[in-house]
């Protein structure tokens, strides 16, 4: 169908388009001729009322980008991110903002929570009370559960499914975890609650079966024990946290008492790691400590000890060894503390420069300084000013 023949006269000049365009369909039906219509010149004023003429499937709801201006959204934001929802005939945003306001979020914070997550318009109040309920069943208050909202959304409106959620939360107390789990995970891992039940079950019954391979006596307290030290396992493949525990048996030559003590302990802190990530920190980390004269023996202990080094980049953790050795503390000293590591390279830097000028020795005193909270190491660096000054 040709657009110019809806609502209009066609001219002689058009009338002879027309008819050769026709012609030249026909010929092409037959394989007589290529059809090569790009080369006829068309008057430029027809061609535009062509393209003018080409609306989108489905435009934008021009009144709910009206009423999501007036709630202060971030329109842009919004239709960058979830730009399906605009093209919806039906939302909900009078109503989300009527529900949160009611639970204590003020117009800044609702406005906020759509720029980022617009699909929470789209969310009936019966869905919303529902969900708020379930929540309430984790978190003892509104403000609460609305605080998470806005650092959050996502973890909120992400689901559609209550009754989903209701069994997953019932299935994870089932194993064991608390309130206090259940709240940590709805805060930091929510797509724990996307997953299927089943999906949830199909990675506590891997690592039941790791633990009983083990030689492990208590495989649902191992499964609980894992779980509740990384969160994010229950959002990772079981293949990835096998992958994972193969490699850490190679890399580390463990026996199988080692590795289930090591998998109970910190070391499930590591498990969610991406395959390529973790072996990649492994064999920095060995590069760099057989450099520093340590041997194989050394990297394990150091391993075993302080898992989470293995989380920390090759630059990263090659600055924050480098930056050690030159304040001078002894790479013994780094394996008998590892914990150090945890600080940043800025805050060991600021705190070296600081014992250096009270002429701190760490040969003398060990490096237990450098571990400490702030408010310890500033109550600390006070005493060794005063008697410095002494």
């Amino acid at each position: 169908m040709y657009p110019f023949s809806v609502k209009m006269v066609p001219s002689p000049g058009v009338k002879v388009i027309l008819c050769l365009g026709r012609s030249l369909m026909l010929q092409r039906s037959f394989r007589l001729i290529p059809v090569q219509l790009a080369s006829t010149s068309l008057p430029r004023k027809l061609c535009s009322v062509n393209t003018e003429s080409q609306l989108p499937a489905n435009p934008e709801n021009e009144s709910l980008v009206v009423n999501l201006n007036l709630m202060g959204v971030d329109v842009k934001m919004a239709r960058k991110r979830q730009p399906g929802v605009f093209r919806k005939v039906s939302t909900n945003e009078k109503g989300l903002a009527e529900f949160l306001q009611g639970k204590g979020a003020c117009p800044q914070e609702i406005a906020s929570i759509v720029s980022r997550y617009p699909r929470a318009i789209t969310r009936s109040i019966e869905h919303l009370e529902q969900r708020w309920q379930l929540w309430r069943n984790v978190f003892k208050t509104d403000a609460e559960i609305v605080s998470i909202l806005h650092r959050s959304p996502e973890s909120f409106f992400r689901s559609s499914d209550n009754k989903n959620l209701e069994k997953n939360i019932a299935f994870l107390i089932s194993l064991g975890l608390n309130i206090k789990h259940l709240h940590r995970l709805l805060t930091t891992a929510p797509r724990t609650f996307s997953n299927s039940v089943g999906l949830n079950k199909q990675m506590v019954e891997f690592l039941k079966d790791i633990c009983v391979e083990l030689g492990g006596k208590n495989p649902e307290q191992f499964a609980k024990a894992v779980i509740s030290k990384n969160l994010y396992i229950l959002i990772r493949s079981t293949k990835r946290v096998k992958t994972n525990i193969e490699n850490l048996r190679t890399s580390l030559k463990l026996s199988d008492s080692e590795l289930l003590t090591l998998l109970q302990g910190h070391g499930a802190d590591i498990l969610d790691l991406s395959n390529e990530y973790l072996i990649k920190n492994f064999n920095n980390l060995q590069q760099k400590m057989a450099l520093l004269g340590c041997e194989k023996n050394d990297i394990k202990k150091l391993v075993i000890s302080y898992p989470m080094i293995l989380y920390i980049g090759p630059e990263t953790l090659n600055s924050k060894l480098d930056c050690l050795l030159k304040g001078g503390i002894t790479i013994n000293q780094i394996l008998e503390k590892p914990k150090v590591l945890d600080y940043s390279t800025e805050n060991i830097t600021g705190r070296l420069e600081e014992l250096q000028k009270v002429g701190y020795d760490f040969k003398k005193h060990g490096i237990n300084i450098l571990d400490s909270s702030k408010k310890r190491f500033v109550a600390k660096m006070g005493k060794l000013t005063a008697l410095s000054d002494d």
